[in-house]
């Protein structure tokens, strides 16, 4: 029986975790499991992409644009060109090993075809868990991360971990929002549901990916027994000019699926 083919889609723009994350797949991946990498480079500076150009084989192609139209764009131009069974998009400051990328490959080959997307346990480079999944989107809680008084979120540590959803625990299950720091597809479903709304330039369209999955009549599942490092630049929180991406790609969410206040 043949093997499910894998394509692994890596948009990237001066991200300088990326070498790790290729270095990673090398080791781990690309030997073991009839994988592509397809790195599309949104504009990044030269020296960077004379780096990024020496990790160029049969196995890993880079695609030079000159102008950055986004994360979801750079995955759509992917994703428009290749026919693999299933659709890897994965952040450029991802770490995976074998046993992690085998597990959710097994997992997609032998569940229902109505299982289009997997997320891992994601973890920091310290082994935190990054609480990246979610049962529900609102306003509250969105701004309520990004207030700086620590006595503000202790009032309301409950409903924060709840929005977290820290009370998963580590048993395979069915969610409604995973990160799109790694979300292991099905291409053909992805393709059908036409992939990212490129309206988003950043922020928002994983939530809106989920959305379209979810109204496909397709299920997204956690597999937290497969771990995955994720460097999380969060450049909501560190710029200016991050946290007005972010908002609005809030407000073009929200018009576009309906406004949840608390």
């Amino acid at each position: 029986m043949t093997q499910p083919t894998v394509t692994v889609s890596i948009v990237t723009f001066n991200s300088k975790y990326i070498f790790k994350t290729l270095d990673s797949f090398i080791s781990d991946v690309i030997d073991n499991f009839p994988v592509k990498i397809i790195v599309h480079d949104n504009g990044s500076d030269e020296k960077y992409l004379q780096r990024l150009n020496e990790y160029k084989s049969e196995a890993i192609q880079v695609v030079e644009s000159t102008e950055n139209l986004g994360f979801g764009h750079g995955h759509n131009q992917t994703l428009a060109d290749v026919d693999t069974d299933y659709f890897l998009i994965c952040n450029p400051d991802i770490i995976i090993s074998r046993n992690a990328f085998e597990k959710m490959y097994n997992y997609l080959g032998e569940s229902d075809e109505n299982v289009a997307m997997l997320t891992p346990k994601i973890v920091g480079p310290n082994g935190e868990v990054q609480y990246l999944i979610r049962k529900k989107l609102d306003i509250f809680d969105y701004m309520l991360r990004f207030i700086p008084f620590g006595f503000v979120k202790k009032m309301f540590s409950k409903r924060l971990a709840a929005y977290e959803c820290r009370d998963l625990d580590d048993s395979r299950q069915i969610i409604k929002y995973g990160s799109g720091a790694f979300m292991f597809t099905r291409t053909d479903v992805i393709k059908q549901i036409k992939g990212f709304d490129e309206r988003f330039f950043m922020y928002f369209e994983d939530n809106d990916l989920c959305d379209k999955i979810n109204h496909n009549g397709n299920t997204i599942m956690y597999i937290p027994d497969a771990v995955v490092t994720h460097f999380y630049g969060k450049e909501s929180h560190r710029s200016f000019r991050g946290f007005k991406i972010f908002m609005k790609s809030m407000g073009q969410y929200f018009n576009k699926w309906g406004w949840r206040f608390f």
